[in-house]
């Protein structure tokens, strides 16, 4: 054998080596491949349920959102309502029951007067008794002379 033979031979080897191992990498590609096909598919199997519940889920929210808009709107309306009335109530009836409650404890006060002398008032403090305050004062501070 010459070294041309040999040189030849150790080419062929190196050849047959690599290719088994293209073989082999090949291989294990398409079993990767295959095993990607089988998780996408399952994938898709499970996703399109899951996205028509999604869906649904959304249409329904919508609806109830609908729903409560339709409240909040009607809720608005009672209240503008309800302002109204309070503001009509209090312009019609609350000066006059203010002037009848004042006219009420002005009697009160002139038949408690009229039928027993004046005596100053007393505060009690845990054992004390204390004049009441003058009355009056700031208003004689108030005007100039």
């Amino acid at each position: 054998m010459s070294g041309g033979e040999v040189a030849g031979i150790l080419v062929a080897v190196f050849w047959a080596i690599l290719v088994s191992f293209l073989a082999l990498v090949l291989v294990r590609l398409a079993q990767t491949l295959k095993a990607t096909t089988k998780m996408v598919s399952d994938v898709s199997e499970k996703a399109v349920p899951l996205l028509a519940d999604a869906s649904e889920t959304v249409r329904s929210a919508h609806t109830q959102l609908a729903r409560v808009d339709a409240i909040t709107s009607d809720v608005q309306e009672v209240t503008a309502n309800a302002s109204a009335l309070s503001s009509t109530v209090s312009s019609a009836f609350g000066g006059p029951l203010v002037k009848v409650a004042a006219f009420g404890y002005g009697v009160r006060r002139a038949i408690g007067r009229k039928g027993a002398p004046p005596e100053p008032e007393r505060t009690v403090v845990v054992g004390r008794t204390l004049p009441a305050a003058r009355r009056g004062g700031r208003r004689n501070r108030r005007t100039k002379d």
